[in-house]
């Protein structure tokens, strides 16, 4: 669909919410105006007012939404609303249905709400914030909510001098077919793990240097990937030993490893991982039928899985998580409700349910016509949520992303109360974000509102060949830590 805005800059905010609401359509930005199908966006200057109009024409049909905003409470993000309001607006009267998300194209929804309950709003409040200025449906009002509470009760559990820190190992056995993560395969990239980890080691010990001259200690640690335990019993071990040599752990109460694929774990590894400090694990089907892994390039069974999961909990972890995705190739909404059924026979603290982000990094990208239909995810999407909550889990953190199947979200589930912290607090930005290692994002939390990110190189061959500069901008990165008041 093509898009012209006149009389503002904020067409970054417009785009990602005609992705939303027009996710078959391809995205084409027009400099000047232009005649037949598409939007347009117009901001007026009014003396008292500012004025957002969007008109939106399709198959000749044309549909007008407007929106205004008081000159006096302008601000950027007041005014970026209103724009987006006239565009959802214009376009729900092109709509079948109404998106399940409204005005919202963010990825981040619960930050809205969790924001509004620290602030000292209330459930009703928050609420009606998304009723009534973004269009969310009640089903997902509801769903946000819950996972605020969540994110209020963690937040509760840090301390003005804890940081989380996130551990990213770019490497997998084989790359899936839906993945567009920045990460190699152990196959073709095995000779840069060695450098790569070296590397590494040399950051951990930075860093710690660091984290003790600024008088930060670690709330929770976090190891992703692509599939950290790529790495051998032997490196992961030499890891996290440097991570306990260097870093203050004494208030950490989360300590995470990615297991991800079943093909990566051995009893051994398992036990090395637990005995060097971590208490959680994720192991993480995305599906528990062969047929379905197969056609995604996932290279083991589902019985595998369950085989993984015994060994995890026999190596002494308690809490253990595990991921299923709604809408791969080949699944139907009776397969991945078996998939959703057998996770929970094996009662893991934490289920996530991811729903399918086709980006063009990944293989299916170009198999688009494979894909299940809206209506075939938002059922299977449903329904896992009714079989979540009637064994009694219930939501603590989600997201979106781009290009994301019936525009849903990922949610993540925990019975007994057994949150994920590191994920909510990396997603709700509750607080500062230390990242090691490559496609690492450090993110220091200046204020409530203001936040300043820092990137490691993407490519562990790049992060490798540029080791210093990482060493360099954590430098910088202290710095500004060192001027936040704790």
């Amino acid at each position: 669909m093509k898009l012209y805005i006149s009389g503002h800059e904020d067409r970054y905010a417009l785009e990602q919410l005609q992705l939303c609401l027009f996710p078959e359509e391809k995205m084409e930005f027009c400099e000047t105006p232009f005649a037949g199908d598409g939007a347009v966006s117009r901001l007026h200057r009014g003396k008292s007012f500012l004025t957002a109009t969007a008109v939106i024409t399709k198959n000749g049909k044309a549909a007008r939404g407007v929106c205004r905003l008081a000159v006096k409470n302008e601000t950027y993000a007041l005014r970026r609303r209103i724009l987006q309001r006239s565009y959802y607006l214009a376009a729900a009267q092109h709509l079948d249905r109404l998106p399940p998300w409204g005005a919202l194209s963010g990825v981040r929804p619960t930050k809205l709400t969790t924001r509004h309950l620290l602030g000292g709003g209330s459930e009703q409040s928050a609420d009606r914030l998304l009723r009534d200025t973004f269009f969310v449906l009640p089903e997902r009002r509801s769903l946000c909510i819950e996972c605020s509470q969540a994110s209020v009760q963690a937040a509760s559990l840090l301390a003005p001098q804890d940081v989380s820190v996130y551990v990213g190992i770019p490497f997998c056995p084989t790359r899936c077919a839906y993945c567009s993560f920045v990460s190699q395969t152990a196959g073709s990239a095995g000779k840069l793990l060695t450098p790569y980890l070296d590397c590494l080691l040399r950051e951990v010990e930075h860093v710690g240097a660091l984290l003790k001259d600024s008088g930060r200690t670690v709330r929770t640690v976090y190891f992703g990937g692509g599939t950290p335990t790529t790495l051998s019993t032997e490196q992961i071990s030499r890891l996290m030993e440097a991570i306990a040599a260097n870093f203050d752990l004494s208030r950490t109460i989360e300590y995470t490893v990615e297991g991800g694929r079943p093909d990566t774990l051995s009893p051994e590894k398992l036990r090395a991982i637990r005995a060097h400090g971590a208490n959680r694990m994720s192991i993480n089907p995305q599906s528990m039928n062969d047929r379905v892994l197969a056609a995604v390039g996932r290279h083991h069974t589902a019985a595998q899985i369950v085989e993984a999961y015994r060994q995890a909990a026999e190596a002494g972890f308690t809490s253990i998580n595990m991921d299923l995705i709604a809408g791969l190739p080949t699944d139907t909404p009776e397969s991945f409700r078996s998939s959703v059924e057998q996770v929970l026979s094996l009662r893991p603290s934490n289920i996530t349910v991811h729903t399918l982000a086709l980006k063009k990094g990944a293989d299916l990208f170009e198999r688009r016509e494979q894909l299940l239909s809206a209506d075939d995810v938002a059922r299977m999407v449903a329904e896992a949520s009714d079989l979540l909550r009637a064994q009694g889990y219930r939501p603590y953190y989600l997201y979106r992303q781009k290009y994301m199947s019936g525009s849903f979200e990922n949610v993540g589930w925990c019975r007994d109360g057994d949150l994920c912290l590191y994920n909510i607090y990396m997603m709700e930005e509750l607080h500062s974000i230390v990242s090691l290692g490559g496609a690492g994002m450090s993110k220091v939390n200046l204020s409530q509102t203001k936040l300043e990110r820092f990137h490691n190189p993407k490519f562990p061959k790049e992060y490798i060949e540029k080791i210093d500069d990482v060493l360099g901008q954590k430098d910088e990165m202290f710095r500004l830590l060192k001027g936040v008041q704790l």
